[in-house]
């Protein structure tokens, strides 16, 4: 067994590793996004369920010794092929949906590697349960992915900030060697201990009980609604701070972690504490997404972290109960990788063309909810008695005190309930509960299991309508202003629509996710008014009043929509950088900005580091990087290699501006950092939004001016003393954190967060 063992662990270890490096190598290329990894997860879902279905078809079809020489022959030629970093030559020409793009990558970079390490959990097992028959294969399972959990947890604590890629890859290929001689070992001792003509072992297709359709479709929406939430839940959290590995890992780790734990032993999941675990977890998701970006960075990663572990402790909890005898095991295992399969494909590509909006996690959670209702409707006889007693009391309990709370919240919104109403109110709803009680302990028998479970299934349904009610809620509370709302790779925009019988004040509002991209007056003198993070008294604004006189060329990398370029003046070049064609197309027929500048406006579709690397050099006056806002930052936009980049197109003291404003990530050391390496000399401007520009009370607020914060940064000292910048900036906070230089190599998150 230790060399199955160590074979599987491996393994495993292997196949985890190399999915957060092949992320950050192609995160730079594809605009850096959460749609680059869950189209990741999409291909290496999909080949998992190909090393599963070539171990599962080749045990079922080939003799033994067959199997050893198909799969040696596999091996050598993926250690061929084990150098899987991509070169330059796939960096992206096209702008618009890179998934296509991401996918032949990926399998023409790492396809039969990854296939090979795939078939390997499920293909050692069964050749495991025939050299020892009596032994159950399954720990092997979990031992798999203690070795996946293990990879990933090192992942961002180790490996990546010790190692450059080209280490990290070079590593991973000489751990992919030993994993050959290994499997190599396993696959040479099942040639010996299988005689020519041995196909299997006595017995081996006689299994007493065959599953039923129901429980093979359990087997396949089980894992799918564990995989959907898994990359709902990752989509979620890198749009709220930054697609970076920690972000990937953590979501994937804790999923790994209850595919550990249900798998090692039965006694690991309980039905009746998980059914209560699973209401909280459900109704506090649904609390955080009706919070939104309202709710702190922590709150949402512990509530969605969380909500995740037992969504899918309850999805891989009832999996294991579900288990088939040993002999069957690499069809269970198949039907197991093809739902994770649909549901990665659910998430990337099916959810775009469905949704308007990031609606994969109420679904998933609603999906969730039912699984479970249907696994509990399944036990029509049979079962723990005492299990069900215990399930229907506490959901009534938990039944009850949500009433209770939502007596409560009621009152708070209607004058007619008054203090004394509701608490008559709450008397009679525990007076209820109470009378139920003694009437059940009266007949000195509790009912038979049958009702028991009847209780328990009525609680459990109608929790879930009250889910589907409130997540439908959630989604439509924005439609009353929304005018225009689409998706696709690169995320959710929307475009709303506020105060239009009031033309002083009508204006339309975009925003990506919950973020504002710029707002725009309807009325065509206020429509030129530059708004929001780029008003008069900011940062950019400054800047671009300090160039000197005569005609100006302005980078803009980030389009939203298109409000700096209500500063270019006749004769001017403004260039601006979009990766979202969605963007631009929003810019140019909901918004002015653009059609309104009298400078000439050019525009260059795709990753804006990208264009840049191909372009001649621009010679820059001033380029703005206004990418940070969002809730998930481009990262490779503020490393050494793409500021060496920008350097090569600027001007001889021409400004760089960094917009910084950010609610979750503080940059200001990050770009700090980056003056120090290049020796610019820089400038922070906070600009105070609005309301804080108020001197009278008879003044309206200027409510369109938007806090911000931008960083200058030149080698042009005079620029920096002139009256305005210099009575607008404030020293830097050099004492606040220390951080490392951020790199493509590395860059980490962690110490920045707010």
């Amino acid at each position: 067994m230790p060399a199955y063992a160590l074979t599987i662990f491996i393994s495993a270890f292997l196949l985890l590793q190399i999915q957060p490096l092949m992320g950050k190598y192609i995160l730079p290329w594809f605009g850096g996004g959460p749609g680059v990894w869950t189209t990741c997860m999409v291909f290496f879902q999909v080949v998992l369920l190909g090393g599963y279905a070539y171990a599962h078809f080749t045990t079922r079809r080939l003799k033994a010794r067959a199997q050893a020489v198909v799969h040696l022959t596999l091996l050598a030629g993926a250690l061929a092929l084990s150098h899987v970093t991509p070169s330059d030559s796939w960096k992206p020409d096209a702008t618009g949906n890179p998934t296509r793009d991401i996918l032949v990558l990926l399998t023409v970079n790492l396809g039969l590697p990854y296939l090979v390490l795939s078939a390997t959990g499920p293909l050692l097992q069964q050749w495991f349960s025939r050299a020892q028959p009596g032994i159950s294969p399954y720990r092997l399972y979990a031992l798999s992915n203690v070795g996946s959990l293990l990879a990933l947890i090192s992942y961002p604590f180790y490996f990546e900030p010790h190692f450059t890629r080209v280490a990290q890859a070079g590593m991973w290929s000489w751990g992919f060697g030993a994993f050959v001689l290994g499997c190599g070992f396993c696959a040479v001792r099942l040639w010996r201990q299988n005689p020519p003509g041995d196909v299997r072992s006595a017995g081996w297709d006689e299994v007493s009980s065959r599953p039923s359709a129901l429980v093979k479709l359990l087997w396949l929406l089980l894992p799918g609604c564990a995989t959907v939430l898994l990359l709902a839940t990752t989509n979620k959290m890198c749009q709220d701070v930054a697609v970076i590995p920690f972000l990937w890992i953590l979501p994937l780790a804790l999923y790994l972690l209850s595919f550990i734990i249900c798998f090692d032993n039965p006694r690991w999941y309980r039905r009746p504490p998980f059914a209560l675990a699973l209401v909280a977890a459900l109704a506090a998701m649904g609390w955080a997404l009706f919070e939104g970006a309202e709710a702190s960075l922590r709150a949402q990663v512990v509530i969605y972290s969380a909500g995740l572990l037992v969504c899918c402790w309850v999805c891989h909890g009832e999996l294991y109960r579900l288990r088939p005898d040993p002999r069957l095991l690499t069809g269970y295992y198949l039907m197991i990788s093809a739902g994770g399969a649909l549901g990665g494909l659910f998430v990337a590509l099916g959810a775009p063309l469905l949704f308007q909006g990031y609606f994969e996690l109420h679904w998933g959670m609603l999906f969730c909810g039912l699984l479970f209702l249907i696994v509990c409707l399944r036990e029509r006889t049979g079962g723990n008695i005492r299990s069900w007693r215990w399930l229907a009391g506490l959901l009534t309990l938990a039944a009850f005190g949500g009433l209770d709370r939502a007596i409560i919240w009621r009152a708070n919104d209607s004058a007619c309930l008054t203090d004394l109403r509701v608490r008559w109110l709450r008397i009679g709803l525990w007076s209820a509960l109470a009378l139920m009680l003694a009437f059940m302990i009266g007949r000195k028998q509790f009912p038979k299991f049958r009702l028991w479970r009847r209780l328990g299934c009525l609680w459990l349904s109608l929790g879930l309508v009250a889910l589907a009610v409130a997540l439908r809620t959630q989604v439509g509370e924005d439609d009353g202003n929304t005018v225009s709302r689409s998706r696709n790779f690169y995320g959710t925009l929307s475009v709303s629509e506020y105060f239009r019988s009031n033309p002083a004040q009508h204006y339309y509002l975009l925003q990506h996710g919950r973020i504002t991209h710029g707002i725009q007056f309807v009325d065509p003198e206020k429509a030129k008014l530059p708004t929001s993070y780029y008003c008069e008294g900011s940062g950019v604004a400054l800047a671009i009043h300090a160039l000197p006189a005569g005609r100006r060329r302005i980078g803009v990398v980030g389009m939203g929509t298109g409000t700096i370029t209500a500063f270019g003046r006749p004769g001017d070049t403004v260039r601006v950088y979009e990766i979202n064609p969605a963007v631009r197309q929003l810019a140019t027929t909901r918004f002015t900005y653009l059609s309104n500048c009298p400078a000439q406006v050019e525009v260059a579709m795709g990753d804006a580091r990208l264009s840049l690397e191909r372009e001649p050099a621009q010679q820059f006056d001033l380029l703005a990087l206004d990418a940070f806002s969002s809730d998930a930052i481009p990262v490779h936009l503020l490393t050494r290699e793409a500021f060496e980049l920008y350097n090569r197109h600027m001007k001889p003291g021409g400004i760089i501006a960094v917009h910084v404003s950010n609610r979750h990530l503080n940059l200001e050391p990050v770009v700090q950092n980056l003056a120090r390496q290049f020796k610019y000399q820089l400038a922070i401007i906070n600009c105070p939004d609005g309301d804080s520009d108020v001197e009278e009370e008879e003044e309206e607020p200027a409510w369109w001016k938007y806090a911000s914060t931008w960083i200058l940064l030149t080698h042009d000292e005079s620029i920096l003393k002139t009256d305005a910048i210099r009575s607008a900036s404030r020293v830097a906070h050099t004492n606040a954190i220390t951080i490392p230089l951020w790199t493509d190599d590395f860059a980490s998150i962690f110490q920045i967060l707010e």
